[in-house]
């Protein structure tokens, strides 16, 4: 009988496993701590929507839609995708439950997002992304408001050597202005461009600035910026963004090659570059999109936003050796307990810990007074208490410091139902 060949993963779709998901969820913790605060809503979405949102929203010419969408037909032929981003399912979400209607919105979600990309460092085809939407402004503040909370997010995590990158796509006069200049210049430089680059140039040729084809680079060193081409109107907009950003404090640079690689941007994008990361540097990207919820359907509304991979973010900070990548999920408290009796009252106890606001973790099964001590040892908590059958008959608690500190402690015991308190005051003062 022939052995089954084991089950492992989808290529590109990566578990998260016990010992990293405490920095998940710290990171997650941080993001909507300050978005919160900023006076941000939550919503969520489903995984799952239509083919033509995306194809109307993205762009049928992108790589996303083209080439990288999860489609296939359900029972009813109808065709769904798996969401390959986010702000075109809030935008859908904003239309069809009246979000937008005389409303100014400021929200965010967050999820599992697909792709059929090459699996590679920092990308993968299920990632998880962070992402925050504002509706209803067309003025560059709201714009301000949203790098300054992404800043505030990298604070807050420790994240350092990150570059923000802005530039203005203008409208799109400015846009169609702009297409015709750069299709005439590179036109001259066709037979020495990449294959893809030879497609776009009829099919999406601002896609082309953001190729990572060296070669291609250097042509595109003598091109049109598309600075150049913007309204007065784009022109006063991106200034006094400019200005608000060095109010704020937030260092940035002005690149005129940057197009992102969606199709609904206009004017203001930006992205957060961390070039020590390699050709997947980009740790945050957004911009403005005005148009997209009239695209949809909905009345005309003013958007922008940004999306945020995790896997990246987390990766890099790892890699930063950033203090919030050394956090462990150790518990406060390891309960320890011999008996039924005393089992009983542990469990009592440890109900009454996580009430007090502390992390506990309580023995389970059966193990000698030794074994439980390697295990409390093992967890990295900063106290034991110990349940033996006298403390219970007792009804007491010993408290016994497994970790060194600044003040010795000495092992005590104490009445059970005073010993939250006394826990607390104990670990404030570790």
């Amino acid at each position: 009988m022939s052995k089954q060949a084991q089950i492992k993963a989808v290529r590109g779709m990566n578990d998260i496993l016990p010992s990293q998901s405490s920095l998940w969820l710290e990171v997650e913790r941080v993001c909507a701590n300050v978005f919160s605060r900023n006076g941000y809503q939550q919503i969520r979405t489903p995984i799952i929507e239509s083919t033509h949102l995306f194809a109307r929203s993205i762009g049928s010419d992108t790589d996303i839609v083209s080439k990288e969408m999860y489609t296939f037909d359900d029972r009813n032929g109808d065709s769904l995708t798996l969401r390959p981003e986010g702000t075109a399912c809030v935008v859908r979400a904003g239309i069809e439950n009246g979000l937008f209607y005389n409303q100014q919105q400021r929200l965010w979600y967050t999820g599992p997002m697909f792709r059929h990309e090459r699996p590679q460092k920092g990308r993968y085809r299920q990632f998880h992304q962070v992402g925050v939407e504002c509706y209803g402004w067309t003025t560059p503040d709201i714009e301000a408001e949203v790098l300054s909370m992404v800043s505030q997010v990298f604070k807050a995590l420790g994240l350092t050597r990150t570059e923000l990158q802005i530039n203005s796509l203008g409208d799109a006069d400015t846009r169609e202005r702009y297409r015709a200049a750069l299709v005439e210049y590179l036109s001259g430089y066709k037979d020495k461009l990449d294959e893809d680059s030879q497609r776009r140039l009829s099919t999406n040729p601002l896609r082309i600035l953001d190729s990572k084809n060296q070669d291609v680079q250097a042509l595109l060193e003598e091109a049109p910026s598309i600075l150049d081409f913007l309204s007065e109107r784009s022109v006063e907009s991106f200034s006094r963004l400019q200005r608000y950003l060095q109010a704020l404090d937030i260092a940035f640079t002005v690149n005129p090659r940057l197009v992102r690689g969606l199709d609904y941007y206009n004017d203001t994008v930006f992205e957060f570059i961390n070039a020590e990361f390699g050709a997947q540097s980009t740790v945050c990207g957004g911009g403005r999109y005005d148009r997209m919820v009239e695209q949809l359907g909905g009345k005309p509304t003013p958007g922008f936003g940004f999306g945020m991979g995790l896997e990246r973010l987390i990766q890099i900070l790892q890699e930063q050796d950033a203090p919030i990548s050394r956090q462990t999920s150790a518990p406060d408290v390891y309960l320890v307990s011999v008996g039924d009796l005393a089992r009983e009252q542990a469990l009592q106890l440890q109900v009454a810990l996580v009430q007090a606001g502390h992390s506990v973790q309580c023995f389970m099964g059966d193990g000698s007074m030794k074994n439980q001590f390697k295990r409390a040892d093992k967890s990295a908590a900063a106290l034991a208490l110990i349940v033996g059958e006298q403390e219970a008959e007792a009804q007491t608690v010993s408290i016994k410091p497994l970790r060194r500190t600044k003040t010795p402690l000495e092992q005590q015991t104490v009445a059970q139902k005073d010993v939250a308190n006394i826990v607390t005051n104990l670990l404030e003062s570790l």
